[in-house]
């Protein structure tokens, strides 16, 4: 029987090597996955389409780019982060690394799915600017006008994933969608990259969602900026950052306690409770924050002393119980990608802009599996 011949596809050969050297990859460690490499760069040769599927995986790249007539102008993204040093920037681990031009590629989507042009009617970081010198108060003020949730609705929500959700959507109407992923690496909560027509934020689903709606704010911030930035647990990289640089880091911790934990609310809920570890907790539900968010709020008014601060730290950090590993594969997409993303990609599907190769890898699943999809989504 003569050997199956695949298909190759007419990619551009220089698209190529500008996705694998922005995944990091010399040929040489290219040429350990695909064997064929170093000849489609040189145009002697071309990939079949399930080659393409997985440079896709492997260089964390759209295969509609490998078609490209050249590679897209996306700068690396360490040129966005203006507020971390080269050495700050190296030290982020490759798993992280990852994601970052896994989001980047994420832009790329949602710039083909949308014309080029965001779909909300208006864009908040085109609207408005943080400086290092703005009141927090008056900013968050303002942002909380601009995405229409009032404190009153916060404190309403009734859990802190519906809150979640809820601050997931009202990002997407002000222009910023919110995507999510495991990032496998300890301390790491989440980043945002700024764009003039598509900022993103990526949170780290393993966190508490109580924490992942700090990120989000923290992330906001720096996107009002205009900037891209990083949320860490460990941020002593502060300390060496130039004078403006480790500002906007302090402002962008301020501004999301501010944001979700507003003093003139704070202070008055003061008036009639004690500083203690119950008040942390009942005011944590009230305002879908976490415990140690409360509980800097009262060491900063030295409410308590900075010992009891760090053994009740302690003692949560204790009882915290990480998310249960696997579930359905469906779900956890369902999860990462949000509903605003998901009813975008099938929408101009079904406006028949693109084929079922194109919608599975907008969705991040095999094309034989987007029936299955499609309707565990619809029954969701």
């Amino acid at each position: 029987m003569p050997p199956v011949v695949q298909d190759t596809m007419p990619v551009t050969p220089a698209v190529i090597s500008w996705a694998r050297d922005r995944a990091g990859y010399s040929l040489q460690e290219a040429t350990k996955y695909f064997k064929g490499i170093e000849a489609w760069e040189n145009g002697q040769s071309s990939p079949s389409y399930s080659q393409l599927e997985l440079m896709s995986e492997k260089f964390k790249c759209p295969v509609a780019v490998f078609f490209f007539p050249a590679p897209p102008d996306l700068e690396p993204a360490k040129q966005s982060f203006r507020t971390l040093t080269d050495q700050d920037y190296s030290s982020i681990p490759r798993t992280v690394k990852t994601l970052l031009r896994k989001a980047q590629a994420m832009q790329l989507n949602l710039a083909e799915l949308n014309d080029q042009r965001n779909p909300a009617q208006k864009i908040i970081t085109k609207e408005l600017e943080l400086a290092v010198n703005a009141s927090l108060v008056d900013m968050a003020r303002r942002v909380r006008d601009y995405l229409g949730v009032s404190l009153e609705q916060q404190s309403q929500w009734p859990s802190a994933e519906i809150a979640l959700e809820a601050w997931r959507d009202a990002f997407t109407r002000a222009g910023i969608f919110v995507f999510k992923d495991a990032f496998h690496v300890e301390g790491y909560f989440g980043f945002c990259l700024f764009d003039n027509e598509f900022p993103i934020v990526y949170v780290n689903n393993s966190a508490a969602k109580s924490r992942q709606i700090f990120t989000l704010f923290h992330e906001l911030a720096h996107l009002l900026f205009h900037t891209s930035g990083i949320d860490v647990l460990d941020d002593s990289f502060v300390e060496h950052l130039p004078d403006n640089s480790k500002k906007i880091e302090i402002i962008c911790n301020r501004f999301a306690a501010a944001f979700l934990v507003p003093d003139i609310a704070f202070n008055a809920q003061l008036r009639t409770l004690p500083a203690n570890r119950d008040t942390a907790t009942f005011l944590a539900n009230y305002y879908k924050v976490s415990r140690e968010v409360i509980y800097r709020k009262m060491l900063n008014r030295r409410l308590i002393s900075e010992n009891e601060y760090s053994e009740a730290v302690r003692a949560w950090a204790a009882d915290a119980r990480p998310s249960a590993p696997g579930g359905n594969y469906y779900f956890t997409q369902f999860t990462y990608l949000g509903s605003q993303y998901i009813d975008l990609a099938f929408s101009r599907y079904h406006q028949r802009r693109f084929d079922e190769s194109q919608l599975a890898e907008y969705l991040n699943i095999k094309p034989k599996s987007l029936a299955a999809f499609e309707q565990l989504y619809g029954r969701e």
